[in-house]
């Protein structure tokens, strides 16, 4: 008796969990989609990575409003944002920070000054439109959470976030990020073109008299509590295993690529993707409703943990290969 009644007590803490977790969620997503139009998807992807405590590189031409998605989440959640605009001309100190020399106590010191990525949500707009020199100052921020400068070492606040936008490769004035730092993406999200009846609607917002009244429900260690209690949802070791075939997959060569794979990849996800899907599709499952991640859960979010993490071949490049199709054949021949 004293057994069912623990086992009753963990079911319904469980579902008290899932249910306030699915609330607060839907409570961000719902704000955010007073000014946000049409971008559904987007905007579930967005918040689910920062749970994870990911970067979210969002990519599309620009006016289909990327920077106003991020603005918006960085109100709602009512934490310390800041916003560098990416040019060929930026500097990695204009982002990291420096020692200036000042006066102090009848002396000259060197101290640090701080520079933007000292914040909570730092939007990296356009990045692709710096040099790779430039690129490269965010690596360290965004994979440590840290700024070293001069031998010292700089610890940022938490939650730490990248939002990025970038304009797509072909335009004019733009370098292709390394792929050292695509991989520190937790998403790769494709904004696409509003639908006719959502148009309608970002003009009315937009272009009105009246200004959309955004509410902060949320805050830092909100997010944070909602990021550990993710982490605490199981995977079946079988679907763990298909995960990890799923990723290893990618690769050429291995038992589990598919013939595109071999025809159109030439490199591979790295480790980083298995974890991006693992703990997004924690947070799936949690949103499903359940406390425990299925195959749906992985599908769901496959493609934009690993759309920027494999490296096409000459031949795919050529081709137009679309990783998104590649990683649906793969997940339609594993998840059986």
């Amino acid at each position: 008796m004293i057994v069912e009644e623990k086992t009753d007590n963990s079911i319904q803490n469980k579902d008290e969990a899932i249910k306030k977790f699915k609330d607060e969620f839907l409570n961000i997503q719902n704000e955010i989609s007073k000014f946000i139009v049409g971008q559904e998807e987007i905007i579930e992807k967005v918040l689910i990575a920062i749970i994870c405590g990911g970067h979210v590189l969002l990519e599309g031409v620009p006016g289909l409003g990327k920077t106003a998605l991020v603005n918006t989440i960085s109100k709602v959640l009512h934490m310390k944002f800041k916003r560098i605009q990416f040019t060929p001309d930026l500097l990695p100190a204009d982002i990291l920070g420096t020692n200036i020399l000042v006066d102090k106590d009848g002396g000259k010191v060197f101290e640090f000054q701080e520079g933007p990525v000292f914040t909570n949500i730092l939007l990296a707009d356009e990045i692709n439109r710096s040099t790779p020199k430039t690129q490269s100052a965010l690596l360290e921020t965004m994979q440590e959470k840290t700024v070293t400068i001069a031998g010292k070492t700089h610890k940022l606040e938490l939650p730490y976030f990248v939002l990025a936008t970038q304009n797509p490769l072909e335009m004019d004035g733009t370098y292709s990020l390394p792929e050292a730092q695509m991989d520190r993406f937790y998403f790769k999200l494709n904004v696409k073109l509003p639908k006719h009846e959502d148009f309608s609607l970002i003009l009315d917002r937009t272009t009105g008299s009246a200004e959309t009244i955004l509410d902060a429900v949320s805050n830092g260690p909100q997010i944070l509590e909602l990021g550990e209690l993710a982490k605490t949802v199981p995977i079946e070791p079988s679907v763990k295993a298909d995960l990890i075939r799923l990723v290893m997959g990618t690769h050429p060569g291995n038992e589990n690529a598919t013939q595109e794979v071999e025809r159109f990849i030439r490199y591979g996800a790295s480790p980083r993707a298995a974890q991006a899907i693992l703990g997004a599709s924690r947070v799936k499952a949690l949103l499903e409703g359940r406390f425990h991640v299925c195959h749906d859960d992985i599908r769901s979010v496959a493609s934009a943990a690993l759309r920027h993490r494999i490296i096409l071949s000459f031949e795919g490049d050529a081709e137009g290969i679309d990783c998104d199709d590649l990683v649906e054949d793969l997940m339609n021949k594993i998840f059986k």
